[in-house]
This record gives C-alpha cells, structure tokens and sequence, in this order.
C-alpha cells in the first residue's frame, strides 16, 4: 500500500506590535529617511508589517503557530514524532530553533532539526518532511516557518527596511493512504548570493562583515519571476495536471509585483492568489504558512481543493510544492 502525507492542521503568529506604513515613515523620518505611503505600496503592495519585541525570538513564535496547527489536527503535542523548523533568524547559533521549540512545546524525544534555504525554507522544510513520512521514518511531523528578519534590518536603507515583519506559520503533516502533497520541485543556484544576502558573522565575539540586509531589488525580481514559473510548471506536470487544475496558487509573500507576474505566467487570475503581503510584508520562511493560515481559516482554500505553493529567496533557492488540501 502507498504511503503518503497530508496536511491536517495549519496554524500561525504574528506579534501584536502592527506597523502600518504611515507608522513606519514617521519613525524612518526621526532617523532622516525620507519615504511615503504610496512610494512603499505602489513598489511592494504593502501596507503594514508587525515587528516582534526584543525579548521575543523565532520560538516563542513558531511555538503559538506550533500550537494553533496542533489542535487544529486534533492532536496533542506527545503525537508529533518530528519537528522541522525553517527559519534565518534562529534564536541562538546552535542548539537549533527546532530544539528549542520542542522543548517549549513539551514534544522532547523525536527529531528536530531547522532549515536554512530563507524565504525557500518552508518549500524545503515541507518537501523534507513529506520524504520523511512516505520513507516511514515519520507518522506525524511539525512543519514551522518562523521569522524575526526586523532584527536585520538596516533601517537606514529605505529599500529594504519597508519590506520586511516578522511572524510564523505552521502545519501538521501526517501519514495518509490518499495523496496529499502530490509533487515537489527544489533548486538553488549559489553564484546568485550576493543580491539577497546577510554578508556577517560571529567571530571571537564581535561581528565580522555586515549583519544587516543587503538586497539588489531589480537582480531579484528578474530571476524571481522566471524560476517560480519553472518550478510551478514542474510539480504540475510531475503530478500530472494543468494550471487549470490549481484552485490556489500560495506564493511567497515578497512583493505584489513578483506574484501578479508569477500568476499572469500560469494563466490564473488573480482571484486565484492568496494575498497577505499587503498587512504582513516579507516574512520570509514564514511568508507561505502565514498565508496558508489565513487562507485556511478564511474559508478560502477548502479540503478537496489543489494548492499551489512556491517560495524564493536568498542562496539563491527556490521551489514549489503541490497539493490537495
């Protein structure tokens, strides 16, 4: 008998501190930068973000994602037997995110590892995951993307500093007789590093490089927009279905610019798109769960129906995961 997973639970978090943009510029303008409103929204399709506190890190988020998913699943926390976490703001260098979650959720015991493919991670995460469940080394994983990128930011590089917020989103995969995730396309090209990058590290206790967001903005929509294409006509054709078939394309939540032109490609209107980028910005590997979230517990996306997924980020990596929900 086949094995596969399917996604029963879906969850997410956002930190009660909402910046909208008139709030952002007037804070951008105490420190001599001059933006707008309209400058922001007609560039992005943003127009409000939340920042997450200062004691606050990608954890203690994932975990009220974690949580929501859970129950959402009608399972308890001892039910989950691994725990896969995409994040690029961990909350320390090592133990990873996931470790800490796992013991904040009371899970101790099975697997728990992060992934690093930045606003990719969650298509990675997920397509890990699913692997996992049909070789049998998994019955029921958490999967979480969980971000604090405004701890990145150089806020005095107008930008970039408007693009970003912080959040998390979470599902529960389990094992399933009926397919679920149908298909799954990754790939990550490294000579792109330098257009989306944090170029810093630690070294002996002081920060070497730069630790703030650098970003070549025309560089990335121009290769954005072709390889998402690519990798949604992928998983359509390994599955065996057409871009009529999608019921939802769940892009990652950059820019309304990239995901009005990944749409128009695939020939789906953009009635078919699940938006959030506008009230949540960037939130990178949060981005695509966050939107699932909402799309879930609006009554948007529906059990029975296709969804397409597909990130792209920093490294440069990107992918693309089809299913029925």
């Amino acid at each position: 008998m086949s094995r596969y997973s399917r996604i029963t639970g879906t969850g997410s978090s956002l930190p009660p501190r909402r910046l909208t943009n008139a709030d952002l510029v007037a804070e951008l303008a105490d420190r001599g930068v001059e933006t707008s409103d309209q400058w922001i929204v007609e560039r992005t399709g943003i127009r409000a973000r939340h920042f997450a506190e200062r004691d606050v890190g990608s954890s203690d988020l994932g975990l009220e994602a974690a949580r929501k998913a859970i129950d959402a699943a009608g399972l308890q926390p001892a039910d989950i037997d691994l725990i896969i976490v995409a994040t690029s703001t961990p909350d320390m260098v090592f133990p990873s995110t996931a470790c800490i979650l796992q013991n904040k959720l009371g899970a101790n015991g099975c697997p728990a590892f992060d992934v690093q493919a930045v606003c990719s991670g969650f298509i990675y995460a997920l397509t890990v995951a699913d692997a996992m469940i049909r070789s049998g080394g998994a019955r029921r994983a958490l999967v979480v993307g969980s971000e604090v990128f405004s701890r990145l930011l150089d806020f005095n590089d107008r930008t970039t500093c408007v693009l970003f917020g912080d959040g998390a989103g979470a599902v529960v995969l389990e094992a399933s007789e009926t397919p679920g995730i149908l298909a799954s396309d990754l790939h990550a090209d490294g000579r792109h590093v330098g257009i989306l990058c944090v170029p810093g590290n630690v070294y002996g206790g002081q920060v070497l490089g730069d630790p703030l967001l650098k970003m070549d903005g025309q560089a990335v929509f121009k290769l954005a927009v072709g390889v998402l294409d690519k990798a949604a006509r992928s998983v359509l054709e390994k599955a065996g279905l057409k871009e009529s078939d999608v019921d939802w394309l769940i892009p990652h939540q950059a820019n309304i610019r990239i995901m009005q032109g990944t749409a128009k490609k695939l020939g789906l209107p953009m009635d078919k798109v699940v938006v959030t980028v506008d009230q949540h910005g960037n939130t990178s590997a949060a981005s695509i769960p966050l939107a699932l979230d909402h799309a879930v517990r609006t009554g948007q996306a529906r059990p029975g129906q296709n969804l397409l997924l597909e990130g792209v980020g920093g490294g440069f990596t990107w992918g693309a995961v089809l299913l029925t929900l």
